[in-house]
């Protein structure tokens, strides 16, 4: 009786992270908790950098109890001494990285009439500090031939603001760097991915629609409406696209950009 073949197009291992070391920026926040729990779960040796370094102690500890493998760093990702600092720690530990997650995000505008200095100060991390981390972690990657790049941006670099959704509600108004750099973060993606691409470094995006936060329920109730699935995000939807942007599974995928959004954009 002849033994039955695994199908060569997908074996076992195809969407496996196991025994890989991934960088995660903001491991402790809204979509970083979520973010750490997932990719830590999958026998990545996981790094969480953050400018909070006792935050993310206390995921890694909760990671670790588990049985995952999992290191915080401390990170500032609007100084570039910051960063370089962190590549070489993790350089001289682990070698080149096999995934880089850049989740990190500054939001210091609370509306569209925030300050020039909060304008900067946004830009410094969120545009400045993305491409110094491409420049410092996806260079090793490049010399070593091999590794993933995935940028959490948002729906909000896809597409306007919808301001129906906040009317009545105490949720104040919407800053407009979080939609520049989410949208400069598209194009960016495509530069390194064509910058790395010969040295078969993948780098994609990732755009999330809204996360379930406890909303006032004006806006839940149209956010939901818009969306195809009738719901908003939880911190199980997001990293199993992350997952499968770091892994063999999505392997001839570059430069592209992936909306985890119930539909939002495509109603």
């Amino acid at each position: 009786m002849n033994p039955v073949k695994k199908n060569p197009g997908m074996p076992n291992d195809l969407f496996s992270l196991k025994d890989k070391t991934i960088l995660l920026t903001g491991g402790a926040g809204l979509y970083g908790r979520g973010l750490a729990a997932m990719l830590a779960s999958t026998g990545a040796k996981l790094i969480l950098a953050a400018r909070d370094l006792a935050k993310l102690q206390i995921v890694a500890e909760e990671e670790t109890a588990k049985g995952n493998t999992v290191f915080a760093e401390q990170l500032d990702q609007g100084d570039e001494a910051s960063i370089t600092a962190l590549a070489a720690r993790v350089h001289e530990r682990f070698g080149p990285l096999d995934g880089l997650v850049n989740n990190a995000v500054l939001r210091p505008m609370k509306g569209a009439n925030g300050s020039a200095e909060q304008f900067a100060d946004s830009m410094r991390v969120n545009a400045t500090g993305l491409m110094l981390m491409h420049r410092h972690f996806g260079k090793p990657m490049a010399d070593a031939g091999r590794g993933s790049i995935v940028n959490i941006g948002s729906i909000q670099g896809m597409i306007g603001p919808s301001y129906e959704l906040y009317t009545g509600t105490n949720m104040g108004d919407m800053p407009p760097d979080y939609f520049f750099h989410k949208g400069g973060m598209l194009n960016l993606t495509r530069f390194y991915a064509s910058l790395y691409g010969p040295q078969s470094v993948r780098v994609n995006c990732l755009s999330p629609g809204g996360f379930f936060n406890n909303q006032p329920e004006p806006f839940l109730e149209r956010y939901c409406e818009h969306t195809m699935l009738g719901r908003m995000a939880d911190d199980d939807d997001l990293g199993g696209s992350v997952i499968f942007l770091l892994s063999d599974a999505s392997r001839y995928i570059t430069g592209a950009n992936l909306p985890v959004d119930g539909g939002y954009t495509a109603k």
